[in-house]
């Protein structure tokens, strides 16, 4: 009994129309072979008979590819199967009809004659040859219905898979999404505390930066991607905070080799960690005055990003830390192998990022696939930063 249901999990009417269409295959083939043979024995008198008939079966087939194509088209709005049916048999009954009602009297008819010097029409059995186009018609439409019902439950599991990848990264990168870090607010507002009174001017210019600093942290909602422009304003607001804290110790300079560079999408806050980064075990480490200088230029399809800092050399075995950690999370969520950090000592002590420019013409979600080709070696001695994938 398990057997039989595991047979018949498709449906009896399924079966059923298999073994028609491989008795049909069967039956047409052996059919095909014997009429090719007796149009080839030119010693046979009804040789064109017989091709008369193939020519006649030929047009009767293309007539059931035709009808059953267009009336796909319509037969969705037909809620009951069978009347689909019933509709497309009448169809093609009218259609087999009238190309036959043509080609018959046409040519057809002159055709046997040419073998017999006259034409015997016999109407005896005849409506069974009616019937075949008719059964074909209905077989075919059958699969056709099945094979269109099993793409678009494959076409939506896709969409579905899709979807809940989409939204698999989209948490990610809300996970990774920066905040600002606590010991930097620590450290501001300490700062702004120590100013109140030996120098309100500089207190109340850090408090406008911190405001301006977190309006825009906190108004990206659901927002993945910035112009470098923005990205930018950012990371000065951000560095102009550090300043005031900092003092003569901190400066800084942003060079751009272009500025239409300026209106390329990237992953927001993905030089704000890099730059913090700089500051912390970069300013903070030396007791004089300390530099950064952020690099932006493209070169050879790829847009790099730099980020040079005066202070101690990265040690040889690199931990990265949450900054690190989350801009090359998003480089593999968003750009696979099109997206590289690496990190320098010489000939400068900087960290770079790199992106392939035509990755960068399209913002959002739709464009998370992960190709390309490797990134080029930089002619430099790097520390590279271990695999976190």
């Amino acid at each position: 009994m398990t057997l039989i249901r595991k047979l018949f999990r498709r449906g009896w009417e399924g079966w059923l129309l298999s073994v028609l269409v491989c008795m049909m295959m069967v039956y047409g083939v052996s059919g095909i072979i014997y009429f090719t043979l007796r149009m080839t024995d030119t010693a046979n008198p009804f040789s064109n008979t017989f091709l008369a008939v193939l020519i006649s079966n030929f047009a009767n087939a293309l007539v059931v590819i035709v009808c059953c194509f267009f009336y796909g088209w319509v037969s969705p709005k037909i809620n009951v199967p069978w009347v689909r049916h019933v509709y497309l048999t009448l169809i093609v009954a009218v259609a087999v009809f009238v190309v036959n009602g043509f080609l018959w009297p046409l040519w057809l008819s002159d055709l046997i004659r040419t073998n017999t010097g006259r034409v015997e029409v016999s109407t005896n059995g005849s409506w069974a040859y009616m019937l075949a186009p008719l059964l074909v018609a209905n077989i075919f439409y059958y699969f056709q219905r099945q094979a269109q019902t099993f793409t678009r439950k494959i076409s939506e599991q896709e969409y579905q898979l899709l979807h809940l990848e989409k939204l698999k990264i989209r948490a990610e990168l809300e996970a990774l999404q920066a905040k600002i870090n606590p010991h930097f607010l620590y450290n501001a507002l300490n700062s702004i505390a120590s100013l109140v009174h030996d120098d309100p001017d500089r207190a109340e210019r850090m408090v406008l930066l911190l405001s301006k600093l977190f309006r825009y942290t906190t108004g990206l909602k659901d927002k993945y991607f910035s112009s470098i422009a923005n990205e930018l304003e950012m990371v000065r607001t951000y560095l102009e905070v550090e300043q005031v804290r900092f003092g003569d110790r901190l400066s800084y300079r942003i060079d751009i080799a272009d500025q239409s560079l300026t209106e390329l999408p990237i992953p927001q806050f993905l030089l704000q960690p890099l730059v913090e980064n700089a500051i912390k075990h970069g300013i903070a480490k030396v007791a004089g005055p300390g530099g950064i200088i952020i690099r932006i230029h493209a070169e050879d399809g790829w847009l790099t990003l730099r980020i040079h800092d005066t202070g101690p050399p990265f040690p040889e075995q690199l931990v990265s830390g949450y900054g690190l950690q989350s801009v090359q999370d998003k480089l593999r969520l968003l750009y696979g192998n099109d997206g590289h950090m690496l990190v320098h000592n010489q000939p400068l002590k900087e960290i770079i990022i790199q992106l392939k420019t035509d990755r960068l013409t399209s913002v959002g979600l739709a464009d998370l696939a992960s190709a390309g080709n490797p990134v080029p070696d930089l002619k430099t001695d790097t520390v590279q930063l271990p695999n976190l994938s």
